[in-house]
């Protein structure tokens, strides 16, 4: 198939990228940075540079697709408009170059920050009623519903926390954990579903080829659940240090988000931390099934979490990031 990808340079967008490959398909690419084109054309790939808000751009790299997966989005941000310029505006222009490239459907990466927090041992399913707790959740929330009215074809994926190598979230914790301190936010037993990102990416191949996915919302992620705590202490392990937790208790941590924030507003720069972020962080549970999506594809994440935080970890090194 001919495959156009927003966001494919990045941390998620390399990974599906690989896949589509492995698959037999090759991708188009739409790539911002210029020495990222001038890299990615020296090896041949199919480059259109541009922008989310350059529709010309958009126009050509869904000039023929058969499937445009949209991966690009904005997780940190200065303020609710920054939010919603790319991930509810730049979905919307994205679905409209789709369908008037006559696209035969748009396979948006969306996030579990849209269905929600639940309580522990009650992973939510697609059918629970979106309810967001932060900026970016309520942005890729405004994205979902604007690609469902842009009148393409289309289905949803929202994955639960991804890691995996080339991920600098997570890269935080494994440096965290050589140091030989992790913090634990709260009580550290938030459970969490995660995904690692080559699963999630074959789970994006998958639905792209599968016709029963068209139209349908899926959770993505691994069917085991674990808590914070048995999280860093994993990632302890994976770096082969014994690591000692830091409890970090809800107080302190809304102080420090505040703080965070506030530097982050002084500089005019762009934060993960600020106090939008204290009811995820906090919430007792981010977990979800993944059900639907193998009952519809057959899909069912394989990489567990010791393999792949060892996967990671060794990525990292490789990188020179650890």
């Amino acid at each position: 198939m001919r495959i156009a990808v927003t966001g494919g340079t990045g941390f998620v967008g390399t990974h599906l990228v690989e896949a589509l490959r492995k698959a037999g398909h090759d991708a188009r690419l739409l790539v911002r940075s210029r020495n990222a084109v001038a890299a990615l054309e020296a090896r041949g790939v199919e480059v259109v540079p541009g922008s989310l808000e350059d529709d010309a751009a958009l126009g050509r790299l869904a000039e023929g697709a058969d499937l445009l997966f949209h991966v690009a989005g904005l997780v940190a941000g200065r303020s609710k408009a920054d939010f919603l310029a790319v991930n509810r505006d730049g979905a919307a222009s994205v679905a409209r170059a789709a369908r008037a490239a006559g696209v035969r459907r748009l396979v948006l990466v969306s996030s579990l920050a849209v269905t929600g927090p639940t309580t522990p041992g009650r992973p939510r399913d697609e059918t629970a009623v979106p309810s967001p707790v932060t900026l970016y959740g309520w942005s890729k929330l405004a994205g979902e519903q604007a690609v469902r009215a842009a009148g393409v074809a289309w289905t949803i994926v929202r994955p639960s926390a991804v890691y995996g190598p080339g991920d600098r979230q997570f890269l935080r914790l494994f440096r965290a954990a050589r140091l030989g301190v992790l913090p634990l936010l709260g009580d550290g037993c938030q459970q969490l579903s995660l995904v690692h990102a080559k699963d999630l990416a074959e789970a994006l191949v998958t639905v792209g080829a599968s016709a029963t996915a068209e139209g349908r919302v899926y959770h993505a992620a691994h069917p085991a659940v674990v808590t914070q705590r048995e999280l860093v202490q994993a990632i302890g392990r994976s770096t082969g240090r014994r690591v000692r937790c830091l409890t970090v208790p809800a107080p302190a941590v809304r102080g420090i988000l505040a703080a965070a924030g506030l530097a982050a507003r002084l500089l005019g720069g762009a934060t993960l931390l600020s106090s939008d972020k204290a009811p995820e962080l906090l919430a007792p549970a981010w977990t979800c099934s993944s059900e639907a999506l193998r009952r519809d594809t057959g899909w069912t994440a394989r990489i567990g979490l010791a393999e792949g935080l060892a996967d990671t970890a060794q990525a990292y090194r490789r990188a020179g990031w650890l």
